[in-house]
């Protein structure tokens, strides 16, 4: 519209708007466009690239810095501590790790981590080269489970890694005695394995211990094999003399475990799973016995002494252990007014052998028949020197006939004293009829018979004698003398004979012979004894216990 245009009323014109058309954007528009784009590409590449993030709960941050400690697997850098915060309850440190890119398949439920540092202990020594480049945490990953992002990190490095070809296994003991984590395991004397872990069963029954044996040695192992506790030295005394027996001195200082499959058990040689449990025997000579599965209890009732039997102690058949002892009581019987021990033994009856024979018979009606035989249980003497005792089952075929009785829900096997009680009943015998003996008497009479000898002696009765021998010589000389004929002669030799024997007999009853002098000392010696049976008749009759135990025995 032109702006002279004028209205009709003759007002002037308005101005009226030109319509034109745009064409294409402006290039201005590019420059932010395309910066967006690249930012956004740059972004979401971060966010491809970039690993998980995890946190790892450790006891304290000892040589641990964020943003400079490095999270390794196999000595590879897979990661970097970003942050270190103390936990709520104040009870440990957590630990924010970034990781690379592609290490969540390192991440799940069986995921390990530690701290390398030097460690230095009985068992190994482990971590040196931290020393130079400082400590770092190190990584494990598990075989599998669920994907996790939270850790709870180990004390102490395992002993082994997942991928370590080996196999693990578990022993149940009744204590762990001197076994600790790191202690070895052996085979013949040469160490294939240890101990890397322990704790008590759920019902808290028994110790539960795990080993991991490596590869190939795990191979040895087979369902038959035994374990046995090598720690320390074990030394037994036999009739063969005194047996030695360790492994190594740092199974002496660590403890260790030592296995063997010993060639006497019939068994289907198959290798042993993994987790398989076996049982810890105390020593070699316990894991190569033969085990029955068949076990047979017996109650054997004694009235005198078992002191020096104790739970545990052997059951012998002639000088074969058959079984052992399994409890002992002391019991009081108030109508008998007598006191009486009940002993629970388990017998194996595999370990007797029966012959084969056209009719065999069972265990149960051999023992019958064998307690009719004389068949008895008796209390022996093991040792000397520690005065334990053991049970014997032994035939005596002087025995009271006797049979099977019953004690509650056991079978009664009949019993006979020991030797020692028997030895005991005997020294009483004695101590009576020696109690009758009239010792004092006897050494007052001896004392008055040997003052009367002393009295004879000291008198000078004998020396009055021997003078008087003399002068019967003497009036024999004269007599002989006088006489004539043929007789003279023969009483003269005679006379001069019986002159000789005088004066022999007469030097020997001089006060100051030898002979004499030898008679005086018989004669004190033999006052002495009387006086010395004297005694000992007192001291028996206060102490008649003596005959037993002797004098050094009393207090």
């Amino acid at each position: 519209m032109s702006e002279t245009a004028e209205r009709r009323d003759g007002a002037p014109a308005l101005p009226e708007a030109e319509v034109r058309v745009r064409g294409a954007p402006s290039l201005v528009w590019l420059i932010p466009l395309l910066a967006l784009a690249i930012g956004a590409w740059l972004a979401l590449k971060t966010l491809s690239e970039q690993g998980p993030t995890i946190t790892v709960r450790f006891p304290s941050a000892a040589g641990l810095q964020a943003g400079k400690t490095k999270v390794k697997f196999k000595d590879v850098e897979v990661g970097q501590v970003t942050t270190i915060d103390v936990s709520q309850d104040l009870d440990s440190v957590i630990v924010t790790a970034e990781l690379r890119h592609g290490s969540a398949h390192l991440l799940n439920a069986e995921t390990r981590f530690w701290v390398e540092r030097p460690r230095v202990s009985a068992s190994r020594v482990s971590g040196l080269e931290t020393l130079l480049s400082g400590a770092f945490i190190a990584l494990d990953p598990g075989s599998s489970g669920a994907t996790r992002r939270d850790f709870v990190g180990l004390d102490e490095p395992p002993l082994f890694t997942t991928d370590a070809p080996g196999t693990r296994f578990v022993l149940r003991a009744a204590n762990l005695g001197s076994l600790n984590i790191g202690s070895p395991v052996y085979y013949r004397q040469i160490q294939v394995g240890q101990v890397v872990g322990f704790g008590l069963e759920d019902d808290a029954s028994a110790v539960r211990i795990e080993l991991f044996i490596p590869a190939p040695h795990d191979a040895l192992i087979s369902a038959e094999t035994r374990f046995w506790n090598a720690s320390g030295v074990d030394i037994s005394l036999s009739g063969a003399g005194i047996s030695l027996d360790t492994q190594s001195l740092v199974s002496v200082l660590l403890g260790g475990v030592a296995f063997d499959t010993p060639d006497t058990i019939a068994g289907s040689g198959a290798r042993a799973r993994p987790l398989e449990v076996f049982p810890l025997y105390p020593n070699r000579e316990a894991a190569h016995a033969r085990t029955y599965a068949a076990k047979s209890h017996y109650l054997l009732l004694f009235e005198g002494s078992v002191r020096g039997l104790s739970i545990g102690a052997p059951v012998m058949l002639r000088g074969i252990e058959i079984g052992q002892v399994l409890d002992i009581q002391l019991q009081f019987d108030p109508e008998a007014e007598t006191f009486r021990i009940p002993v629970l033994i388990e017998v194996e009856p595999e370990r007797i052998a029966l012959r084969e024979t056209e009719h065999v018979p069972d265990h149960a009606h051999m023992l019958e028949r064998l307690v009719e035989l004389g068949l008895r249980a008796q209390l022996k003497l093991a040792s000397l020197i520690t005065g334990q005792l053991y049970v014997e089952l032994d035939l005596d075929p002087e025995a009271p006939a006797a049979g099977l009785g019953r004690y509650g829900d056991y079978v009664v096997i009949p019993s006979r004293p020991t030797p020692l009680e028997a030895l005991t009943g005997k020294l009483e015998r004695i101590l009576s009829r020696l109690e009758q003996v009239p010792f004092e008497q006897i050494g007052a009479d001896l004392g008055q018979t040997l003052g009367r000898v002393r009295e004879v002696v000291d008198s000078g009765v004998l020396s009055q004698l021997g003078e008087d021998l003399e002068d019967t010589l003497a009036s024999l000389r004269g007599l002989a003398e006088q006489l004539d004929g043929e007789v003279a002669p023969a009483l003269r030799g005679t006379l001069e004979e019986a002159r000789a024997t005088f004066a022999h007999a007469g030097a020997m009853l001089d006060p100051e012979a030898a002979t004499t002098r030898e008679f005086r000392t018989m004669l004190r010696e033999t006052a002495e004894a009387a006086r010395a049976v004297r005694d000992l008749a007192d001291y028996l009759e206060r102490h008649p216990e003596a005959l037993i135990q002797g004098k050094g025995g009393l207090r």
